[in-house]
């Protein structure tokens, strides 16, 4: 099996189109066949435990003490593949819409031992968004689809794997739509850190003391706080005080071209600090725009949630691969998959060139 996935992820990391159990047995000239490639995608789930057990080695070299678990989640459409409790709707907030696909959410590594040492971003816990449950609305008499667990419970239980697997982190990283109430105690809890961006409508006080019930609540983006100067305030619904920072961000012509709110139980953070650790939280981004379109997620034909879910795996673990080529040779993710587009390229060219010489002749 372990041959099969290290040459089906090769594929992967190779092709530039279309990905098949038919196209694998082709490239390799029939030395296996494509019912042995549609047979170990369909043979067991490989899930969330396999990925740690695989990247587990590589991790334990790079981990560090102030390593960042980063969570997003992103939806690789399939717009034209049959629905099901895999590929069903999902709301896109880079499109403003629902778009239809596959709902993935990621715990994402992000470490660098020294300063000599290259930063490593990997997945080591993934989820998918299984949505098993099928009820009409009454109103429209529409069918839709619900997953019986929401992406901030799945996002505390992977939290708990990490620290059960022993996975050194600081601080866990994500945007609004995790920045809850409850993810915060939980994460404290976990005698972790965490900054998060929070929505500008978010409740607080600048009160020294806990809030009792007459408190008057303000929205964060008209509390009388500092640009750029972290502050120490209550959130609504929070049991302890939290530090809060305005960042500012100006074009070269001094306007304001946007804001944000970052927020930490890490009350020794600067607004530097803020800015280094929070910026590791791009990394998970990369890493959807290279599952995408390095490493072929969204181009197999499969039509099984057990294939569907088995090929996406396949994709993280050629990203895996990716990285530690990106790690020893010094190049990203994207060069390389161009380096090796350009072989293939000249070798089809190559080919082409053949051809004609034999036309010619003929």
């Amino acid at each position: 099996m372990n041959d099969m996935l290290d040459m089906y992820t090769d594929y992967l990391i190779s092709s530039t189109g279309q990905t098949s159990a038919t196209g694998l047995a082709n490239l390799l000239d029939g030395q296996i066949s494509h019912d042995s490639v549609t047979r170990f995608l369909n043979t067991k789930e490989l899930a969330s435990k396999a990925l740690w057990q695989s990247v587990k080695p590589f991790v334990r070299i790079h981990q560090s003490q102030y390593a960042c678990l980063v969570f997003d989640d992103c939806t690789i459409e399939k717009q034209y593949t049959d629905e099901n409790e895999l590929i069903s709707w999902h709301w896109d907030h880079a499109k403003g819409r629902s778009v239809k696909g596959i709902n993935l959410l990621t715990a994402f590594y992000v470490t660098q031992k020294d300063d000599n040492d290259p930063v490593v971003c990997v997945p080591v816990l993934f989820e998918l968004v299984l949505k098993t449950l099928i009820f009409s609305i009454i109103k429209t008499r529409k069918i839709v689809r619900k997953s019986p667990i929401t992406k901030n419970e799945m996002m505390q239980e992977m939290i708990s794997q990490c620290i059960h697997n022993q996975l050194i982190f600081k601080y866990v990283l994500a945007d609004s739509w995790y920045g809850s109430s409850a993810n915060m105690h939980f994460i404290a809890d976990k005698n972790k850190y965490f900054i998060f961006d929070l929505k500008d409508n978010r409740l607080a006080t600048l009160s020294a003391e806990k809030p009792g019930k007459k408190t008057n609540w303000t929205n964060i983006n008209e509390l009388a706080i500092p640009d750029n100067t972290p502050v120490i305030v209550w959130l609504k619904d929070m049991d302890f005080p939290v530090i809060l920072t305005k960042q500012i961000f100006k074009n070269e012509e001094n306007h304001t071209t946007g804001v944000r709110f970052l927020v930490s139980n890490d009350l020794s953070l600067s607004n530097e600090d803020f800015l280094i650790i929070y910026k590791k939280r791009w990394k998970i981004e990369e890493y959807h725009k290279s599952l995408k379109q390095n490493v072929s997620v969204a181009k197999s034909p499969t039509r099984t949630v057990l294939t569907q879910s088995n090929h996406l795996y396949c994709s993280i673990q050629a990203y895996v691969k990716l990285e530690k080529l990106r790690c020893a040779i010094k190049l990203n993710q994207t060069q390389i998959k161009a380096k090796i587009y350009l072989k293939a390229l000249k070798a089809a060219f190559e080919e082409l060139t053949l051809l004609r010489q034999q036309a010619q002749l003929a």
